[in-house]
């Protein structure tokens, strides 16, 4: 049996929402069937300190740890947090950073790490439907109708650049 699983590490600085977004990106993939794990490193988050959050998922996933040059896609809300996770991201994986994203598309710096998941989803094959359930349970609702928007703006957005290294 081939065990079929995506790796995804999201790093950033604490207030950034990366634990928020992989509350996201878990929900998604679960809501879209798959067997989920996650594992946080909050470091110093309550002052701005390094944040990283490991998410997996796919037919079976047995650990919520993702071995060091394994992952499928390094997600970073902060470009400080590249090199230090770089190591995490297997050779063929996907960067993806705040580079990607045109601003004009972000309506505030608090909405980047759904910004930044509307990118990975393009490169998913979860619903967008999953994405927008996912957005609503773990958002506060008048946020989360706005970020679902964001979402969809970026997910169709007919151009992104600068979305992996």
């Amino acid at each position: 049996m081939t065990l079929v699983k995506v790796d995804v590490v999201i790093a950033g600085l604490g207030g950034q929402g990366v634990l928020k977004a992989s509350d996201i990106l878990a929900e998604a993939a679960f809501l879209a069937g798959h067997d989920v794990k996650k594992s946080e490193i909050h470091g110093m988050a309550q002052r701005g300190g390094s944040v990283h959050s490991d998410v997996r998922f796919g037919s079976c996933v047995l650990s919520p740890m993702i071995t060091p040059g394994e992952a499928d896609y390094l997600l970073v809300l902060e470009a400080t947090e590249v090199e230090p996770h770089r190591h995490r991201l297997r050779p063929e994986g996907r960067l993806i950073t705040p580079a990607a994203l045109d601003p004009a598309l972000l309506p505030s710096k608090r909405s980047l790490n759904v910004g930044i998941l509307a990118v990975l989803a393009r490169e998913l094959t979860l619903p967008i439907a999953a994405w927008h359930a996912a957005i609503d349970r773990q958002l506060r609702p008048d946020l989360a109708g706005p970020n679902r928007e964001l979402f969809t703006r970026v997910f169709r957005y007919p151009s992104l650049t600068g979305a992996s290294s």
